[in-house]
């Protein structure tokens, strides 16, 4: 065989040894060509994968499945890496935090809220909530569940385990998350009137962080957690313990790092607001596909829905006006009067949100509200009475230009009587409403929580839309640091932008 070889032409013998080494070369990089989340190298601590197990009665107990870390040891020049590692500029690193900020609360849910006694239910299914049941199709008939406004901390941690970049290597990561509970924290003691308790373990988990050899390279510049409560419930700007919410995000520690919540301060360049949790939570893209097909084809005999419980000793309010009108419009408008039972069931809710072309989203305790979030997911236009609920809001989510998905009235229109509801929505052509059903149903993917058990295969949910905005943050933070300058144009805020539109709506 040799000799054979060695009578072939001069030409062929060098392309066949040239042949041979580039296939050498290839397998040296095979191992590293494998996705980082299909393989574990030597090194990798075992235990990371079971460091957050728990067991607590009344939740799904497969919330111990732990996280999925990538190699320790790869290779972590930068100048040869990100040429075939499909993590860089990506990596994640989780804080191992005291069970207290985060298990201790699930452990102990029965206390969470004294005024609700479902709470532990619905932090079930790795906060998903219960399974809705629907025999009127409604729905479709899985990855639906009975979902509470408030589990997004849950929902975001579970997720977080499954993401496919995580890293043991804090020297690694772009950014660092920060697994506390704030929201559920908080919600144990706001009714209470021994209020000190409220700022305990917000004090507590800031004085652990900053002992932290991650904390000292930015000074926490590079962490971000979840809030899952409105900010004002993180923001009481008096020692008075008796006064409403705690004082996290007024923490000096606090505000270094990156907050992502339900909702946001206008006034502050560190909180994004995120999308409130919906009912849905879809295991694979066909189902979003799916859906999306079904809610096209819907028939709306509605022109507007409003689904909501009055504010009367609200002087603010503007609901008892919507509600006053809503009724007045008669077979136009459709009322789901949540003051009783009727909005605990996501069948009752998502069937009138549905069979509506607009759907109205008034303030509430808050500018925000989890209904915006259900409109957009029955492919109901959402129409907004003031720029606090999603203009200056959801800047990682909604675009820019509001008129492309949304209407808005501004409060002072009901309040001075110039002009109905009825009459403004009849004033849109049907072309301009089909134009902006289509980008409400377009932006689903975009404001829904994945299943935590499954990743969708090529859509982006809510949670990898939040990841990407706190990477590209810290990015800048990081340039703006290195080069030791404070007037970068990329540090601008595109928030602080757009909140300045709005100024004259704001009252600080």
């Amino acid at each position: 065989m040799l000799a054979k070889f060695c009578k072939k032409p001069p030409w062929f013998v060098l392309l066949t040894l040239c042949v041979l080494a580039y296939l050498s070369h290839r397998s040296s990089l095979s191992y590293f060509t494998i996705p980082l989340n299909s393989r574990i190298a030597e090194g990798v601590d075992t235990e990371q994968s079971s460091r957050h197990d728990f067991d607590t009665k009344g939740v799904d107990t497969d919330q111990s499945s732990g996280y999925d870390f990538d190699a320790k040891g790869v290779d972590t020049d930068q100048s040869s890496r990100h040429d075939f590692d499909a993590c860089f500029g990506r990596y994640i690193y989780v804080h191992d935090l005291p069970s207290k900020f985060n298990v201790d609360i699930l452990k102990n849910c029965s206390y969470t809220t004294k005024w609700y006694s479902k709470i532990c239910g619905y932090m079930s299914n790795f906060g998903l909530g219960p399974r809705t049941k629907d025999s009127g199709k409604v729905l479709q008939k899985r990855s639906w569940y009975a979902t509470n406004q408030f589990m997004l901390e849950v929902i975001f941690h579970n997720r977080m385990k499954k993401y496919k970049c995580l890293t043991n290597d804090s020297a690694l990561a772009t950014a660092i998350f920060v697994p506390f509970y704030a929201g559920l924290d908080v919600g144990r003691y706001l009714w209470d009137d021994a209020g000190f308790y409220r700022d305990a373990n917000s004090i507590e988990l800031m004085k652990w962080l900053t002992e932290k050899t991650e904390w000292k390279r930015l000074q926490g510049r590079d962490h971000f957690f979840i809030a899952g409560r409105i900010t004002w419930d993180f923001r009481r700007r008096t020692d008075i313990q008796s006064d409403w919410g705690n004082k996290l995000m007024l923490l000096p520690e606090a505000k270094n790092m990156t907050i992502l919540g339900i909702e946001s301060s206008p006034w502050t360049n560190n909180e994004f607001a995120i999308p409130y949790p919906t009912y849905f939570h879809p295991t694979r893209d066909l189902e979003v596909f799916g859906w999306q097909s079904k809610i096209k084809r819907t028939k709306r005999p509605y022109l507007y829905s409003f689904v909501g419980a009055p504010r009367p000793k609200s002087e603010d309010s503007i609901r008892s006006i919507i509600i006053k009108q809503c009724i007045a419009s008669r077979r136009k408008c459709k009322f789901l009067d949540c003051n009783g039972k009727n909005c605990q069931n996501p069948v009752n809710v998502m069937s009138i949100l549905q069979r509506s072309n607009f759907c109205l989203q008034p303030s509430g305790d808050s500018h925000t509200r989890r209904s915006i979030f259900d409109s957009i997911l029955a492919g109901c236009i959402p129409v907004f009475f003031h720029p606090g609920s999603a203009f200056v809001q959801y800047i990682w989510y909604f675009p820019k230009n509001y008129t492309k998905y949304s209407v808005f009235i501004p409060e002072k229109t009901l309040r001075d009587d110039t002009k109905s509801i009825e009459t403004i929505l009849r004033a849109i052509s049907n072309s301009q409403v089909r134009s902006m059903r289509e980008e409400v149903i377009r932006l689903i993917p975009r404001i829904t929580y994945a299943d935590p058990q499954s990743n969708l295969e090529t859509l982006e949910d809510a949670f990898d839309t939040a990841l990407r905005g706190v990477i590209k943050r810290v990015d800048i933070i990081k340039k703006v640091t290195e080069d030791r300058t404070n007037d970068s144009v990329e540090f601008l805020e595109d928030k602080q932008m757009i909140v300045k539109q709005w100024d004259s709506f704001f009252r600080q």
